[in-house]
């Protein structure tokens, strides 16, 4: 498995993945947007040529916010959404992060357990966030810390505005 940033050639596999593990997943010029943005960071995983999860993030100042991660069905149980999480949140302290936030369904316990593995805790709830049923958001934050990349795998070097 490899990590890479996200070009607009991952689109459709990228939301093949978000339409299957969404209700209401994100349009395409929404991804493009994050991208093509000043402060996100779009990754994918690939293995075997196909993207098999991706990440989105920012980071402003000192906090980061994770904005989207998923795992292809096909591909989950395996590592793969844990293994990019951890870069991510690597990438983000090498961007000068000291916290990582997030919104997690609340009946998304998979996610919340990925989540608390790697050193996120519940710290509020956010009423009827989600458009599609009113689902509450539990928000999660988590410390950041640089970690270190095996050769080939080290977070993509952004430029500084």
């Amino acid at each position: 498995m490899r990590i890479r940033p996200m070009t607009r050639d991952d689109l459709d596999d990228v939301l093949e993945i978000e339409n299957a593990s969404f209700p209401m997943g994100w349009l395409p010029e929404m991804f493009i947007a994050e991208m093509e943005g000043p402060i996100s960071t779009a990754v994918v995983a690939v293995e075997d040529g196909k993207v098999k999860a991706y990440s989105i993030y920012r980071v402003v100042v000192d906090e980061a916010h994770l904005m989207n991660l998923a795992t292809h069905p096909g591909a989950r149980g395996r590592g793969i959404g844990r293994k990019l999480l951890d870069y991510s949140m690597s990438d983000c302290a090498s961007q000068g992060g000291a916290f990582m936030f997030l919104e997690v369904r609340e009946t998304n316990t998979v996610a919340q357990n990925l989540y608390l593995s790697a050193g996120f805790r519940p710290m509020g709830r956010r009423k009827g966030y989600y458009q599609d049923n009113g689902e509450d958001a539990i928000v999660m934050e988590a410390r950041l810390r640089r970690r270190t990349w095996a050769a080939g795998h080290a977070p993509p070097g952004r430029p500084r505005p």
